[in-house]
């Protein structure tokens, strides 16, 4: 698989689907990326199997998968049965246990005020995940900061829904932003 980094230079806009609510229309958008944020232990692996045949890189939340125990062995099984290209967690000890493991991690964190902006950084630097996703996706000076401070891609996400929220975040140094909002999808 390409580095994230130069897929999201492609495409930097990730559809993020909750459950398969807008599944069909991912399928169709011309991100190769797409990060399934919720699902349940009965739906996703036809979720990943219809996005895998439509050839995206699929990213499975491990830990919002209704189910399915975000730990070592829920990403075991996941990464066995289900088959994703990589999974996203907010937890330490599962980037951890996936990069013990050789499989792609993206750490996804909420920065709420400074001293969770200087534990996120901490926290990157400690964990070495292969991407990080930054919540709210609003905060400009924020990704610039984390994006000065780390070597690794920065993707944004959460309340984005605006063709300027999208060129505010790729300004600031993110290479990509994920975004439930289908309808800014193909910007």
């Amino acid at each position: 698989m390409q580095n994230i980094r130069e897929i999201l230079e492609r495409n930097p806009i990730i559809p993020a689907l909750k459950n398969d609510n807008y599944l069909d229309e991912a399928i169709k958008s011309s991100s190769e990326i797409v990060f399934v944020i919720m699902a349940n232990i009965l739906n996703i692996k036809e979720i990943v199997r219809k996005l895998k045949e439509a050839q995206k890189i699929v990213y499975v939340h491990v830990d919002m998968i209704d189910g399915l125990s975000s730990s070592n062995n829920g990403v075991e099984y996941l990464m066995k049965e289900i088959k994703p290209d990589g999974i996203i967690t907010t937890k330490h000890n599962i980037v951890a246990f996936a990069n013990k493991n050789g499989i792609k991690v993206i750490q996804r964190f909420f920065v709420l005020d400074s001293f969770s902006l200087e534990n996120t950084i901490s926290h990157i630097k400690e964990n070495k995940p292969s991407a990080v996703e930054i919540l709210p996706g609003l905060m400009p000076k924020i990704i610039k900061k984390i994006n000065a401070s780390i070597r690794i891609p920065v993707i944004t996400g959460g309340l984005v829904d605006e063709k300027e929220d999208i060129i505010n975040a790729l300004t600031s140094g993110a290479v990509g932003i994920s975004t439930t909002c289908k309808n800014i999808w193909e910007i």
